[in-house]
């Protein structure tokens, strides 16, 4: 029997204050991942250069992207796809909703 679960479930970071990451999906081409961010960013100086492309909505919250040339706020429903190899981090996620992260990488 599959096990229910929600997209919106609530993260605590009083246990584990790190960006919570949960794989949802994965077949060795195509990965599905629920992310979840409170006040989460990226390290300074570093870019995001992956192999895989990217499409990823912002279900909860809001969060800021930066690429090499112009930087893009996420608004709860917004999405976009980030190509391979395409530099990027993420410099805002919000606390309060936590930020939920629909991440679907594409080999």
């Amino acid at each position: 029997m599959s096990e229910l679960k929600n997209l919106f479930e609530p993260v605590d970071f009083s246990k584990k204050p790190e960006e919570f990451i949960e794989i949802l999906f994965n077949n060795n081409v195509n990965r599905i991942e629920r992310i979840v961010s409170q006040g989460h960013v990226s390290p300074e100086d570093f870019w995001y250069d992956q192999d895989e492309g990217e499409w990823v909505a912002v279900l909860q919250g809001e969060a800021e992207l930066e690429f090499k040339d112009y930087k893009i706020k996420l608004n709860s429903g917004d999405y976009i796809f980030i190509k391979p190899h395409e530099l990027h981090r993420v410099i805002y996620t919000s606390s309060q909703p936590q930020c939920v992260w629909l991440a679907v990488f594409i080999k």
